[in-house]
């Protein structure tokens, strides 16, 4: 069976895989978030599989807490080439790890995923979706959105809501939005022209998008799971196993 051709998307990606995980413990005591695997695999192998089925050549990974164990458990791997970005003193959040990251991420709009997040394709994978939305004219950002409704494990109030144009705008802080983040997004790399130095949220260069009506949100049309601790990671599996009409992880 031929393998099927990519939609032209980024060739540069990054996986944030500097966070403390927490709400994980105590499993994160001795293992880095990204590393727990899920279905038999590591979470961050099979963003990594995703990347590479999508065409990407190389990607960015940050490192901050347990680093040495995710450089080491990712140095057999040939494709994609991967690429470190050591927040070896402070952990510089979203934002922040991404603006020290854009040396090495080039010039042209990549892909950056949450090195936690769960996610099942639908009849696209969810990485061509986005290649296939982004319009370099309009958007610095396109986030792949999750309905709140059919988020497994989620409890919160949504992120975001959609115009009848996709442009993505926060609900306000009274409101119950319809979307919640997927943690899978376009970025290009304008978004933090004038970013702060430091530590900073990635929140902080979305407002600013969507104020400039360059911020815009695809759904998702597969699965999305959140894992916040290890009750929830043991339900995820437990779905996950039952759901017969999903598609094996990639």
């Amino acid at each position: 069976m031929t393998a099927k051709t990519p939609i032209p998307g980024p060739k540069r990606a990054m996986i944030l895989a500097a966070g403390l995980g927490e709400r994980m413990r105590p499993l994160t005591d001795t293992t880095p978030k990204p590393l727990i695997p899920v279905r038999g695999q590591a979470l961050i192998d099979s963003i990594l599989d995703r990347l590479e089925a999508a065409g990407v050549a190389e990607v960015v990974v940050n490192l901050h807490y347990l680093g040495t164990m995710i450089e080491e458990h990712l140095r057999p791997r040939a494709r994609p080439r991967i690429v470190f970005s050591r927040e070896e003193n402070d952990r510089l959040e979203t934002g922040g790890g991404i603006r020290k990251a854009l040396p090495l991420l080039g010039p042209d709009p990549f892909y950056a995923i949450n090195g936690d997040v769960c996610w099942l394709d639908g009849l696209t994978p969810a990485l061509d979706r986005l290649a296939a939305g982004w319009d370099d004219r309009a958007m610095d950002a396109l986030l792949l959105l999750h309905p709140t409704a059919t988020a497994f494990g989620y409890e919160g109030r949504g992120d975001f809501l959609l115009d009848p144009l996709g442009r993505a705008r926060r609900r306000g802080e009274r409101q119950v939005a319809p979307f919640v983040f997927a943690g899978i997004q376009i970025l290009h790399p304008r978004l933090l022209d004038g970013a702060p130095g430091g530590a900073f949220s990635l929140n902080v260069l979305y407002d600013k998008a969507a104020e400039a009506e360059r911020l815009y949100g695809i759904r998702h049309d597969g699965e999305w799971f959140h894992i916040g601790t290890p009750q929830g990671l043991a339900e995820v599996e437990e779905a996950m196993h039952h759901m017969a009409f999903a598609s094996p992880q990639k």
